[in-house]
């Protein structure tokens, strides 16, 4: 076995560590687990396009609307099901039964009950609406989340990108498009190898300004990217498959459990090599991305066109229960992107935002990054906190399990040492296994 050799005055410990060639020839700061973005940007033929029908619409109060549907959009929930409401209702029934001991039943006396129970009901229980685009509420979500939407999932393609550059996608499925940011994302990503790009919404106004974005708001000129196709519906032959399929901020949207595993099960059926889910990052987002593995990882459909089993490519590093859910107190699994959003009023061209996203990456094929030998690779999932000479590191590991370690170039050699100093939240990590030496 070799060791690493390392500078004198170096504790014995370090001695003790295997050489692992984890870095593939790479400095330490893009070492092969770093997928991390600087700031984004909106390519600039959008955001001028953005800009132009923005003002044109000259909406009211855009800016206060625009930060009013945010908050909605981030504080949104999933429907209750009836078999939840049953069961909370029943509860509450017993409850104020219980505490109507030694009364004299009647019926007036339990329709009084039936209605507190309503009443309660009405009062706590979430009430999910569908989300209905015309031409101005989409203008106002042109102005509150094109830019964040965009962000994130452009992010979420960073890690295929980085991790399997050989992946060149010809086709692209976009379900629940919106505004077409999925499109321009990919474009940015890998250009011109995508040969047709399906956007399928349910929401005309919203194809409609998709279209104009890609025209650049001028209905004469050809549009930035060529091959994009507008749907209201779904593919219907299970047979037609696309490299990449993506539905970012589209479950949030789906009434049910049952419906939402439809879809997934459907989006699935279409996807050749990955599919990419993205959500807000709260705690209502992650479950749903969570709920989708387990459809895709657990529920099989009976009739396979496609006999490729789906795995877990980002950002979990197993397949395993997300401990996250198994904690005491659940946490969504989130990660965030720097951008510059859209100007508007009262908005400094100078600023940046966050979006803060939770994601999940299916895939059919073998994965092309090279594994080595002796190192394992983990998952950041909070900021990085750099001491002297040491790193704090929370991380979701191959075993499934949350681990904060300490990282110190003296325990765990200078090159795990210096990639954990430069790597981020949402980066890999490489771990490299304590092996007693004899």
């Amino acid at each position: 076995m070799c060791f690493i050799i390392h500078p004198q005055g170096m504790s014995a410990d370090a001695h003790l560590q295997p050489q692992v060639d984890f870095l593939k020839g790479q400095i330490h700061r893009k070492h092969p687990g770093a997928t991390n973005l600087k700031t984004l940007h909106l390519p600039e033929e959008l955001q001028m396009a953005a800009r132009s029908i923005i003002h044109g619409a000259q909406v009211n109060r855009l800016t206060e609307r625009a930060q009013s549907l945010t908050n909605f959009l981030w504080s949104r929930k999933r429907a209750v099901e009836n078999p939840t409401l049953r069961k909370k209702a029943v509860s509450l029934e017993r409850e104020l039964w219980e505490k109507r001991v030694g009364w004299l039943c009647s019926d007036s006396l339990a329709d009084r009950i039936r209605t507190r129970v309503f009443s309660e009901l009405r009062r706590t229980t979430y009430h999910w609406t569908p989300m209905k685009y015309d031409e101005e509420l989409g203008v106002v979500y042109m102005a509150a989340r094109m830019a964040g939407s965009y962000a994130a999932v452009r992010r979420a393609m960073n890690e295929i990108k980085k991790r399997d550059p050989s992946f060149a996608p010809q086709s692209l499925l976009d379900f629940g498009s919106g505004l077409g940011t999925v499109v321009w994302a990919s474009h940015s990503c890998w250009g011109d190898t995508l040969k047709e790009m399906v956007c399928v919404d349910s929401s005309g106004p919203m194809n409609i300004l998709a279209e104009r974005l890609l025209k650049g708001d001028d209905e004469q000129v050809e549009p930035h990217i060529k091959q994009v196709y507008f749907r209201q519906f779904l593919p219907v032959s299970p047979k037609v498959q696309f490299d990449l399929v993506v539905a970012a901020f589209t479950l949030s949207e789906l009434p049910s459990v049952k419906e939402r595993e439809d879809v997934v099960h459907t989006l699935w059926r279409k996807t050749s090599s990955y599919l990419v889910l993205v959500e807000n990052g709260t705690r209502e987002g992650h479950q749903m991305l969570m709920e989708a593995r387990d459809t895709l990882l657990k529920k099989q459909e009976q009739t396979l066109h496609d006999t490729r089993a789906a795995s877990v490519f980002a950002p979990c590093p197993h397949e395993a229960m997300c401990p996250k859910l198994a904690a005491k107190h659940i946490t969504p699994c989130n990660f965030q992107q720097l951008y510059k959003p859209l100007p508007q009023p009262r908005v400094s061209a100078n600023d940046q935002a966050i979006e803060k996203f939770s994601y999940l990456i299916l895939t059919r094929t073998e994965p092309a990054e090279a594994e080595t030998e002796g190192v394992d690779w983990a998952r950041l999932i909070a900021p990085v906190q750099r001491r002297t000479r040491h790193v704090h590191c929370r991380m979701c590991c191959p075993d499934g399990q949350l681990q904060h370690l300490v990282v110190t170039a003296r325990k765990h050699s200078r090159d795990v040492y210096r990639c954990a100093r430069s790597s981020d939240w949402g980066d890999k990590v490489p771990i490299i296994p304590n092996k007693k030496l004899r």
